[in-house]
């Protein structure tokens, strides 16, 4: 895969819809983004996922001190994402623009790999919002997202939970609402960071594809 940014510390990418971020359980869940980067870029790790569903950005880490490095900024919630969702039904903006849904998020154990909203042993799961615009007759909502914290299936789980599935989601959102479209119509489309070891300030975009 090509990056869209390489140095001597990090890589970034765009991974497609549909790729898993990391190897799988069983051999037919082999091939995945990180699988394809060390091919060539055999020193490359990985610092964050994506779901194998979400398309977007992400950033992989050369060698091990970079890793450490690029895993201490994810961990103090020094990048800054966004992504881009199209969710199901006419969801109103907040009067200030940005709303924040604010639930704590846990694995769903008996049902597993889904999550569950659970308000005494979920992790604090703090998500930021805002509405950019409407279809023509209000049956779907385009968003940008911002995920404060960063918990499996977060901005899914959370939109379902607002009552606004995101169209194609095939683990959260109900049938009729997955048929609306071919795939998840979620993608990381920006991502803003300090630079590890040069201390620049970098910025990446990948217009959603949906």
């Amino acid at each position: 895969m090509e990056p869209l940014y390489t140095d001597d510390t990090l890589l970034v990418f765009d991974k497609p819809s549909g790729l898993l971020a990391v190897p799988g359980r069983g051999a037919d869940k082999q091939d995945c983004l990180s699988a394809r980067v060390q091919a060539r870029y055999p020193d490359a790790l990985i610092v964050h996922r994506l779901d194998m569903a979400t398309s977007g950005l992400m950033v992989m880490a050369r060698g091990a001190a970079a890793q450490r490095a690029l895993s201490r900024v994810f961990a103090a919630r020094e990048v800054n994402k966004r992504y881009i969702a199209v969710v199901a039904g006419r969801l109103e903006a907040p009067p200030q623009g940005w709303g924040i849904i604010d639930l704590p998020i846990i694995v769903d154990w008996p049902n597993r790999p889904l999550r569950i909203v659970d308000h005494p042993l979920g992790k604090p799961s703090l998500t930021r919002w805002r509405v950019l615009g409407h279809d023509e007759i209000g049956l779907s909502t385009r968003v940008e997202l911002e995920p404060v914290t960063g918990r499996s299936h977060q901005l899914r789980v959370h939109l379902r939970e607002l009552g606004h599935p995101i169209l194609g989601d095939a683990l959260y959102a109900p049938p009729d609402v997955q048929a609306l479209a071919g795939r998840l119509l979620l993608h990381a489309w920006s991502l803003r960071f300090v630079h590890p070891l040069t201390g620049e300030a970098l910025a990446f975009e990948s217009a959603a594809p949906f």
